[in-house]
């Protein structure tokens, strides 16, 4: 491999974002107060696997293991920091169920928009599982998520009720299958940096759901394999930021965005429009493209099971992947027919082929 392209990448770009949600404000939540000893004991239990809700900000000792889930809800959680300091989160005795992972940061139900915690630090942590981050569902075919799908202000609602504002900080995501970082139907602003994917999973390593928005996921390291997908997939996800990224083992695709229309009898609102995907690192090792920008275009089964309604993928099953940018990026191992794009809105340039 030559480094002397990747040296021409590694650049810095900001990009503009909206993300503000309805009936939300910007204010930057208090610092919470540090755990006591008894809580940190409790957190470390092992002769328990019951969910552990992190009422307080905890750092943990560099030897220390969590075998139990660990759940951030609600504003109560706002603001806490988890510092694992090299401490491992083992999810490897928890139940192999898509509702289940190591790390939870979640909403709470209440009436109208949900209670939600905002300005939430991961860091230093060693995920032997996975993370989910969360509001109205757990995935974009969640009941309520479906529910309110069915109403013409969606995102707004959705991303009002989701978290906002969490961190994933020099953390490692070690799989042998399960999906390592999922961000659930309207969650916004959420950063991951200088963090590393390793192993392999069954699907992929970052899922961006629908009505997501305003995300980062910059100067980190996949080296994880994928069996059957892309490594990052922007469904119906806008306004992010995927930059400066290396993806050591592109077997199946490396950043796809598309629009997952209908799936689960859930409308699909928002589309894939105004990412900037910028000075990655594609190391090609099969036939799928590095970027796939409009991946799917209504070429699924399930487009067109969800009700009828003149809004979203309800009115039209296509992707609209539209005014996204793909510049400065190195793939090595493929030509320019890498970063698949038809759509004259998107801008692909400056990217380097080896």
């Amino acid at each position: 491999m030559k480094v002397t392209a990747l040296a021409m990448v590694l650049v810095f770009v900001s990009f503009p974002l909206n993300v503000r949600a309805a009936g939300q404000t910007d204010t930057v939540s208090k610092a919470a107060q540090n755990c006591s000893v008894d809580q940190i004991r409790e957190l470390l239990r092992t002769d328990t696997l019951e969910p552990f809700i992190l009422p307080c900000s905890a750092t943990l000792s560099s030897d220390a293991r969590v075998t139990r889930q660990v759940i951030i809800e609600g504003s109560a959680a706002s603001a806490t920091t988890f510092n694992c300091n090299g401490a491992v989160l083992d999810g490897s005795g928890l139940p192999e169920s898509s509702e289940v992972a190591q790390l939870l940061v979640r909403s709470k139900p209440t009436t109208g928009i949900w209670d939600r915690p905002s300005d939430v630090t991961i860091q230093n942590c060693r995920f032997l599982g996975s993370a989910k981050v969360y509001g109205l569902g757990l995935s974009g075919n969640a009941k309520r998520v479906r529910e309110s799908s069915l109403n013409a202000d969606h995102t707004n609602f959705a991303q009002a009720s989701a978290p906002t504002r969490i961190l994933f900080s020099n953390v490692i995501f070690e799989t042998t299958g399960r999906l390592p970082l999922y961000l659930a139907p309207g969650v916004t602003a959420v950063t991951v940096r200088d963090s590393s994917f390793i192993g392999r999973v069954r699907t992929v390593a970052i899922y961006l759901d629908a009505e997501s928005a305003g995300n980062r996921i910059e100067g980190n390291v996949f080296e994880i394999s994928s069996e059957k997908r892309e490594l990052i997939a922007v469904d119906g996800s806008a306004n992010n930021i995927i930059q400066r990224n290396t993806f050591s083992h592109v077997k199946n695709g490396g950043v796809f965005l598309y629009r997952n229309c209908g799936e689960g009898g859930t409308i699909r609102h928002q589309t894939p429009h105004g990412n900037l995907i910028s000075g990655n690192l594609f190391v090609i090792e099969g036939g799928k493209p590095a970027v796939w920008l409009n991946s799917r275009n209504g070429n699924s089964n399930f487009c067109f099971i969800d009700p009828k309604h003149p809004f979203g993928s309800s009115l039209s099953s296509l992707d609209y992947a539209k005014n996204n940018t793909v510049v400065k990026n190195v793939v090595v191992g493929a030509g320019s027919f890498s970063i698949k794009n038809n759509d004259p809105s998107n801008v692909v340039a400056n990217n380097v082929f080896e």
